[in-house]
């Protein structure tokens, strides 16, 4: 049957979990997995999003497609928001949709959905491709393009769609063999020209991040940095690629970037991004980087011949993978001398520097930094987590404590360590936390805020129902924090839909199956963690966060009183 067939071919692209929601219109899939239950395993979850979640992490640790099943219209449409991160953070995903049958198709049956139209790229969608597979012996040629287009190139989620009638249809077709990626290398005149740019540059500067990254590769980006001596900083929610004890590092370039690293960026002569597509937040607003056109000499690196040249006009592009590009990188010589060694030495001291907690804007020196010292948590953290601890997070103002106080050992180390949406989705933490450890068995630390984790406190009940198990720090401050900042500076005193009424925390990561504790003191954050460490179930720590504390560096009057003066003006 052919929903046996293409769990077949599944397996044979070495897929070992799937997640979704079940549905009607794919319950010979179902069937296929029950079959082959000792091969593959399909993780049921709560909510469509929490499953593409899960998906979107499970790929990060594998380097292939995540994969995700839902069914039709509202199954699909919840999944669409883990499918558009996915497309964002370059991630290789592909998502299984039940559809209605083909007697049905075209007439608005019950939740009918023209996919092509709401994902497909010819639309300006966010999947890499949509196909629809009318023809059960024709599964295995589309599972196995489904894999190479999702993790070709620029690696991205890839939507198919299973009518009904095609997956209860007799076949004899049989899977394909196993699709491995395809790794573009780096021109060798390309990379004397980069070594010539080199030689020219007085400031230079390294940015490296985006997807595709092996252990390997980074351990290679690591010797070139260490041949030519030059500071590295790692793209948006990319602090992983670089090892962040390692002496040329220079702090994360991304949202709330140091300012003195963000000054650092804009006053060097050569900027060499290795893997990053340069969007948005990496490039604070196209500020650090001025688009379309850059006052640095701009050495753009990546997977993807169509996103080189897409928003900045490069000095020197160059298409190649991350291994290829690393491993090319490592092996170009650098003269004896060099004199940027001030400059490097410098990056590395500003951003040890900025891992130092400093009064708070808008609270005198001497203030507390609340009941619970954020800082002072993170640097438990560090303590107890073992490095190779996967650390996940949603959206929200929450996760700049951990973005500029941990530090990450990184791919160097052998394993990815950092999940976090560079889409900026709320709720990808939890799931993702879960399917970490679930996938991996590694220790999975989330850090959420109070309406992050409600968007997918759920899957909790997926971690207890399948032996999972993360730690959760939930900063609750009653309100939507980023939002609330952003109201502050816009519309000061004018609050209006950013407080939340929240539950009771622990109440509910005991329903769930978790343990659960508030912590309402700096001093009580190292037993909770450590009981946490050793407990047979997942752990929720609720932190009553105050809301005064909005950011790692300011206040939430702080910021008020700042928009006031500007109104006075």
């Amino acid at each position: 049957m052919a929903g046996h067939l293409l769990v077949s071919c599944l397996v044979a692209q070495g897929v070992t979990h799937a997640f979704g929601v079940p549905g009607e219109s794919f319950l010979a899939v179902l069937d296929g997995f029950h079959a082959h239950g000792d091969a593959i395993r399909f993780i049921i979850n709560r909510q469509e999003g929490g499953a593409a979640f899960m998906a979107d992490a499970h790929a990060r640790i594998t380097g292939r497609p995540g994969i995700c099943f839902v069914t039709r219209g509202p199954g699909a449409t919840n999944a669409s928001i883990g499918v558009h991160n996915a497309f964002q953070d370059s991630t290789p995903m592909v998502l299984f949709i039940g559809d209605v049958g083909s007697d049905f198709r075209d007439r608005e049956a019950f939740q009918e959905v023209d996919f092509g139209s709401f994902f497909g790229p010819s639309t300006k969608g966010f999947a890499k491709r949509v196909e629809r597979i009318d023809d059960a012996s024709r599964i295995p040629e589309y599972v196995a393009r489904a894999f190479s287009t999702a993790m070709n190139g620029r690696p991205g989620p890839v939507v198919l769609v299973l009518p009904e009638d095609m997956l209860r249809s007799m076949t004899t077709a049989q899977p394909l063999p196993r699709v491995e990626a395809v790794q573009p290398w780096s021109d060798p005149g390309a990379l004397r020209t980069l070594r010539e740019m080199l030689l020219e540059s007085k400031r230079p500067f390294v940015i490296a991040g985006g997807s595709g990254w092996t252990p390997q590769a980074a351990q290679a980006l690591q010797r070139f940095a260490e041949n030519w001596q030059l500071p590295v900083g790692n793209a948006f929610r990319f602090q992983d690629t670089f090892d962040n004890h390692h002496p040329l590092y220079a702090g994360d370039v991304g949202i709330a970037i140091n300012p003195k690293l963000a000054q650092r960026v804009k006053d060097s002569d050569l900027v060499i991004a290795i893997g990053p597509r340069l969007g948005e937040m990496t490039t604070s607003g196209y500020t650090l980087l001025e688009a379309p056109r850059s006052k640095q000499k701009l050495v753009h690196i990546h997977a993807s011949a169509e996103e080189l040249n897409r928003v900045y006009q490069a000095d020197l592009a160059i298409n190649a993978g991350m291994s290829a590009a690393a491993r090319s990188l490592e092996v170009l010589t650098a003269p004896t001398e060099l004199p940027w060694q001030a400059w490097t030495e410098a990056a590395n001291a500003d951003y040890l520097a900025n891992l130092q907690p400093q009064p708070l804007t808008g609270l005198p020196p001497e203030a507390p930094r609340g009941a619970v010292d954020m800082a002072a948590v993170v640097a438990l953290l560090q303590k107890h987590l073992p490095h190779d601890a996967a650390i996940t997070n949603g959206a929200g103002n929450f996760a700049s404590w951990v973005h500029r106080f941990f530090r990450y050992h990184g791919l160097v180390k052998g394993h990815k360590t950092q999940f976090a949406p560079t889409s900026g989705a709320m709720g990808y933490g939890v799931p993702a936390g879960i399917a970490t450890n679930l996938v991996s068995g590694r220790i999975a630390f989330t850090i959420a805020g109070d309406g992050d984790f409600l968007m997918n406190g759920q899957e909790l009940a997926t971690a207890t129902q399948h032996g999972g198990k993360s730690i959760i720090v939930l900063l609750n401050n009653g309100m939507y924090g980023t939002i609330r900042m952003h109201q502050e500076r816009e519309y000061p005193q004018h609050v209006s839909g950013t407080a939340l009424r929240n539950p009771d925390f622990c109440a509910l990561a005991r329903a769930y199956g978790y343990a659960a504790e508030q912590v309402t003191a700096t001093d009580q954050f190292e037993g909770a963690l450590l009981r946490a460490l050793k407990a047979d179930t997942g752990t929720l720590i609720e932190i009553p966060l105050d809301p005064e504390i909005i950011t790692t560096r300011g206040t939430l009057s702080g910021i008020t009183k700042s928009a006031l003066g500007k109104e006075l003006k």
